[in-house]
């Protein structure tokens, strides 16, 4: 050992102590298991208290780790690990697993064994578990030499009755078992989440040389004061209006039911309604009166989290800098699993807020994921208020395992979802949440629609419609503020330029491929615009038309499902100030799509329902019968919308589930940072430094880097890195270094455009 006392030396059978990390740069000492395993079983009890399981909960993490009791283990932490910056090489999961199953019951050793690699599949863990009980497992000697010592040290670990689980995972009446069947999924993905988020935390701790730091708990109740107050302050300075007042009847509607036990909400109001207030007014309230610990809001476009995160931030953070904000905006996509630096995984976002908003995607893939970093958050969900927003974009070939994980989460885990939309599915039309109660926020929807209609449609749908007419069409209204919405990056670039090279006035683009910051600049300056009264266009994707509060008098919408139609035209005349605002449907022959299944289909029933001749897509009848028909689609019913997900989540086949829940194609796209002259590099680099740091940086080099983060198509992405146009930063994020243009970001070479990049 060198220059290592003996009593330090973790290979020896008589050390005085058991390590379970090496030394941290700060403090220059070595974490010992006993220090490691106690504080993470502490933490994972706290998370496990909100549904039930802390007893449960406790106990895996408290096993986690056992196996880094064998001298083999604790000799690679210091030959290979601390002296060359080697891995350990020595396995370290199968005696917490082996305590685990004999102590809690098979299905939960998942829950360790996976606390590194992922949530295994149910056959490797049988054929682990198997080859643990009949003693023949190829490191016998070493997982029980491990359960030997760190039992002298921790006698805890060998309990002397089982670990209780939850009641309802007892013997249940056959017409029940498919659902608990679920709930059980459930239930092993949040104390798994329970197990890693300590894990890290602790471990995270340790290598900072600083005590673990969670948020300070915060009063439902003083935020709910809180925001009703600065809510009032901020409607003084509203001028008295139709629509207002019809905002205001909502809220009032909409708080009134807050006080109603816990379940499924329904919030269906038109766009410009004042979705975004009421729904967190209920959420908020709802918490208070029933002593739930937090507000989570989900969206399906990054610009809504932006534009609602702020929104939020000012009526619930503290005014005093010093004290710990309340709201925290997640939306950042990275896939941190696979990173060959084990520790990058504490860079993850594990939700310690009273009030998150983030959005869909990050919700449920995160809620059927297997891996430790995407699930570290999950458990934050119990005890919570989820508000869905504009749920009509969650994929229809998702909705039996969104549906059935959602009423599992309420029945089982303390939940309460609010499903909120101005085009509200018919989710009860399905199966999956028979029997349950479809709690209305607001009264009378129809009512609703009629006294906020503002808008009427045109339709712009024949043959020879190009995207060059469009634009003659645009920028021959003198003097007019019109927003143009299409449904691909390259159109809104191709229909930016051609505006540009058509008109005087402003013209603006917002899109994906512009980092979260030069969107929230580029959304204020085109209100600041519109208040003005000054003469410009917008292109944008559909980021822009659920949700976004922005005003124009005249929209121009690339052909769509009816409810992304519907949403573009809540863009259009929002406040009420003129008497009626306009609404242009186009079709253009090869225009470019989402490369979605829900889409495709959508689009077909669009076609049978709406447009020239037939209703328009604020008609409640036409989209209700709209939306049977796309359901129907899928093969009848449920069938084709993830039944098979739901059959795999029974097995406990993790990563079968994994592979078949996707709400995106993440090989589309790649997280990319962009530092623009505006923006201050040091900082930024500095977290791009922590980020590649080999210690844990915590999920706030993230945090901070959310508004510097554009997306690229992976295949561009992976182009720029091997032209070096892009550097690795972790997991799949990469640091930019070629141009960003000005107005349109991370745009693909135009001969023209002296800004774009080329490869």
């Amino acid at each position: 050992m060198g220059s290592v006392a003996a009593d330090d030396d973790p290979r020896s059978r008589e050390s005085n102590e058991l390590w379970a990390h090496s030394r941290s740069p700060v403090s220059l000492r070595r974490h010992t298991l006993e220090e490691h395993l106690r504080g993470t079983a502490a933490l994972a009890r706290q998370f496990g208290e909100a549904f039930g399981a802390a007893e449960l909960a406790e106990y895996l993490a408290l096993v986690h780790d056992v196996g880094k009791a064998a001298c083999a283990w604790q000799a690679g932490l210091v030959d290979r690990a601390e002296r060359t910056g080697g891995r350990v090489g020595v396995p370290h999961k199968e005696a917490g697993a082996f305590l685990a199953a004999r102590y809690t019951g098979k299905q939960f050793a998942a829950v360790v064994q996976g606390h590194h690699g992922g949530l295994p599949a149910p056959q490797v863990l049988k054929t682990l578990l198997l080859s643990l009980r009949d003693g023949r497992h190829e490191d016998q000697l070493l997982i029980d030499e491990a359960c030997a010592r760190a039992g002298r040290l921790i006698p805890e670990i060998h309990p002397d009755r089982p670990v209780p689980v939850p009641a309802w995972l007892g013997p249940c009446p056959p017409h029940d078992r498919p659902r608990q069947e679920l709930a059980r999924d459930l239930l092993i993905r949040m104390l798994f989440s329970c197990l890693v988020d300590a894990d890290f935390l602790d471990t995270a701790a340790h290598f900072a040389g600083l005590p673990v730091r969670l948020a300070p708990s915060v009063a439902m109740s003083g935020l709910t004061e809180r925001f009703e107050t600065r809510r009032r302050h901020l409607l003084a300075g509203h001028p008295s209006s139709e629509v207002n007042d019809v905002r205001q009847r909502v809220y009032e509607q909409v708080i009134a039911n807050a006080a109603r036990e816990p379940g499924i909400y329904v919030l269906h109001v038109p766009t410009g309604g004042g979705k975004t207030l009421a729904s967190a007014g209920f959420a908020l309230h709802h918490a208070a009166h029933h002593g739930l610990r937090r507000v989570v809001v989900a969206v399906p476009y990054i610009s809504i989290t932006e534009q609602n995160a702020k929104v939020y931030r000012d009526l619930l953070d503290p005014t005093d800098p010093e004290d710990a904000p309340v709201v925290l905006e997640h939306h950042s996509a990275i896939n941190l699993d696979d990173d060959e630096n084990i520790w990058a995984r504490t860079a993850a976002e594990n939700w310690d807020a009273p009030f998150v908003v983030t959005t869909t995607v990050q919700l449920f893939q995160s809620l059927f994921a297997n891996k430790p970093a995407a699930m570290r958050k999950l458990h934050r969900l119990a005890g919570s208020v989820i508000v869905l927003d504009e749920v009509q974009a969650l994929p229809d070939r998702l909705l039996v395992p969104i549906l059935s994980a959602l009423r599992g989460l309420v029945e089982y885990f303390g939940v309460t979802v609010v499903l909120a939309s101005a085009t509200q599915p018919d989710f009860w039309s399905l199966t999956q949440l028979d029997g349950v109660p479809r709690r209305q926020l607001a009264e009378e929807p129809a009512t609703l629609f009629r006294d906020l209609r503002r808008v009427r449609y045109e339709w712009r749908m024949e043959a020879d419609v190009t995207w060059e007419g469009i634009a003659d069409e645009i920028s021959r209204e003198s003097g007019r503020r019109t927003l143009v919405v299409v449904n691909s990056t390259k159109d809104a670039a191709m229909m930016h330029r051609l505006l540009r090279d058509r008109t005087e006035g402003h013209v603006l683009h917002l899109s994906t491929r512009m980092t979260a910051g030069h969107r929230r600049e580029t959304i204020e300056r085109m209100r600041t615009l519109l208040d003005a009264g000054a003469e410009v266009r917008v292109v944008s994707t559909s980021l822009i038309e659920a949700g976004v509060d922005i005003d124009f008098p005249l929209v121009y919408r690339a052909w769509a499902p009816a409810e992304s139609l519907q949403q573009a035209a809540g863009r259009c005349n929002r406040d009420g100030r003129l008497a009626i605002g306009t609404t242009v449907v186009f079709r253009v022959p090869g225009a470019g799509a989402p490369r979605d299944e829900t889409f495709t289909r959508a689009l077909d029933v669009t076609a049978t329902e709406f447009g020239p001749g037939r209703a328009f897509p604020d008609d409640l009848d036409a989209l209700d019968t709209y939306y049977k028909r796309r359901y129907a689609l899928q093969g009848g019913g449920a069938k084709g919308m993830g039944t098979d997900i739901d059959a795999l989540r029974a097995l406990l086949d993790f990563p079968a589930v994994t592979e078949a829940f996707k709400m995106i194609d993440d090989t589309f796209t790649q997280p990319v940072i962009v530092i623009r002259p505006d923006d201050e590099p040091d900082a930024i680099e500095a977290d791009i430094a922590a980020l590649r740091s080999p210690y844990p940086a915590g999920p706030g080099p993230l945090r901070r880097l959310q508004p510097y983060v554009a997306a690229l198509p992976r295949r561009e992405a992976q182009a720029a890195l091997a032209a070096g146009l892009a550097q690795p930063v972790i997991g799949d994020m990469l640091h930019w270094q070629g141009a960003y243009h000005p107005e349109r970001g991370l745009d693909p070479a135009e001969p023209e455009d002296r800004g774009a990049y080329s490869m």
